[in-house]
């Protein structure tokens, strides 16, 4: 029996509430949009992302207007009205689950939080705990936390060019960690990311390596790059961990100049039902050797 794959009706889901979160959005005209019933797309869309289509535009309401708390001078009434909700009181009540305070407060603790530590968005290009810069350029690279751009809570990771001369250049914010606890296993990475200007390709990544660095499983989404300039969505890769794997890194790749964020990255198990994204790196291997001489044409 062959298997769907919803990742492309997810991702023109998510694209239609992030463009509209501001104004009326049901599950109806959501599923509608993505070409379902909304019992199966309710179905197919907690399947893909882990939460509720309803869970998933509150948080997304919320988090955009903790970023409006923070970056403008809007009232909280006219901020909670925006995003939808029927009252400030019930803006308040939802907004304290998620951030644990009420948003007035919010605004004036975080405010002063992003002011002492010297930049608007509150960007630290020395250390991330858990991530580090590589690449063939890291130099010409910055990457950081964000408060302003966000999917969910209160920051997420950003990589971006600085001093990038040519689309050759490229840098990953990435992890690497011990693979034994996926050994055997087929494992789906998963991630939002949002772009902006990326004039090369930017895309997630992961690598399975062997004890010996040997290339067990790759993928780095370069046959469907994301370019230009795209909001916030849920990309994966799905990838198997052989008996043998030592090491699996993973993480954000941009080639060229461009401006990518990231957040809520998420490994999970997954059944052999999901297909896998890796890229089979194949070779040509000749008979016999040819043109020792460098003069054939």
């Amino acid at each position: 029996m062959r298997t769907v794959n919803y990742q492309r009706i997810i991702q023109k889901a998510i694209n239609y509430i992030e463009d509209n979160l501001h104004e009326s959005l049901t599950l109806e005209n959501i599923a509608s949009y993505a070409g379902f019933s909304k019992y199966h797309f309710l179905r197919i869309f907690q399947k893909e992302t882990g939460i509720t289509v309803g869970d998933y535009v509150r948080i997304r309401r919320l988090a955009s207007a903790a970023s409006m708390l923070l970056y403008t001078d809007e009232s909280i009434i006219n901020i909670a009205y925006y995003f939808r909700f029927g009252t400030q009181e019930s803006f308040t009540r939802a907004f304290k689950k998620v951030y644990h305070m009420p948003p007035g407060q919010y605004r004036r603790i975080m405010s002063s939080i992003i002011n002492k530590n010297g930049g608007k968005n509150m960007k630290q290009q020395q250390k991330i705990k858990g991530w580090f810069l590589s690449g063939s350029h890291p130099f010409n690279y910055e990457m950081g936390i964000d408060t302003k751009e966000v999917h969910q809570g209160k920051c997420s990771g950003y990589l971006k060019s600085v001093t990038v001369q040519s689309a050759d250049e490229f840098a990953t914010m990435m992890q690497q960690f011990k693979a034994e606890k996926f050994l055997g296993k087929r494992v789906k990475l998963s991630a939002f990311v949002k772009t902006k200007n990326v004039e090369g390709f930017c895309g997630l990544w992961m690598r399975v390596d062997n004890a010996l660095n040997d290339v067990l499983q790759f993928d780095n989404m370069s046959d469907r790059p994301i370019v230009k300039d795209t909001n916030w969505n849920l990309y994966s890769i799905v990838l198997d961990v052989p008996e043998n794997s030592a090491l699996i890194s993973f993480g954000v790749l941009l080639s060229g100049k461009g401006h990518v964020w990231v957040d809520q990255f998420k490994f999970e198990e997954v059944d052999k039902s999901v297909p896998t994204t890796n890229l089979e790196i194949a070779y040509d291997v000749l008979d016999e050797p040819i043109n020792l001489s460098f003069e054939e044409e």
